[in-house]
């Protein structure tokens, strides 16, 4: 049987296609777990200011879809869809943007295509929390890099940190 520590481990990173964000933060895991799997919490913090997320849809099951809607300060829509991979309550989040829901492949993947996946550990009342974004390829992850992952995902991360608390 596999103990939850293994599933709490890193996959083995590259750093020249993987990006990570690591932070410990003072929310419990089991906070951090809803607002990445509540709908309505998503569109609360998903998106770094001044960025919007204003639709999401979730199917939460191996193949079942991720699906938001960005919305650029000027306006304009940026719909993204993806397929759940894994899925251990509490603990881990795997999705990608590669394919869709039920593991079609889609037609067109985004550019860069990702598998993100979440890491929640507790950590006294709160949560180490880890988020990594797997590439195909050096390009993506300079792609990605260069869109802001860090201080994107650094911001999202405040924004929910922020919204679990007004809960």
């Amino acid at each position: 049987m596999n103990s939850p520590a293994q599933y709490l481990s890193h996959p083995k990173l590259d750093p020249a296609l993987d990006l990570i964000l690591e932070r410990v933060i003072d929310i419990p895991p089991e906070l951090v777990w809803r607002a990445w799997t509540d709908p309505e919490m998503i569109t609360q913090w998903f998106t770094p200011v001044p960025w919007k997320t204003i639709a999401c849809e979730i199917d939460l099951r191996p193949g079942g879809a991720f699906k938001t809607e960005m919305q650029s300060p000027e306006g304009q829509s940026f719909p993204n869809v993806g397929c759940y991979l894994e899925i251990i309550e509490n603990k881990k989040l795997v999705w990608t943007s590669a394919i869709g829901p039920g593991f079609r492949p889609l037609v067109s993947a985004p550019s860069p295509a990702m598998t993100a996946i979440i890491l929640l550990e507790p950590l006294g009342t709160g949560t180490k929390y880890t988020a990594i974004a797997l590439h195909k390829d050096e390009q993506d992850r300079k792609e990605h890099e260069a869109m802001g992952f860090h201080e994107g995902w650094g911001k999202a991360l405040d924004q929910l940190v922020a919204a679990m608390k007004r809960i």
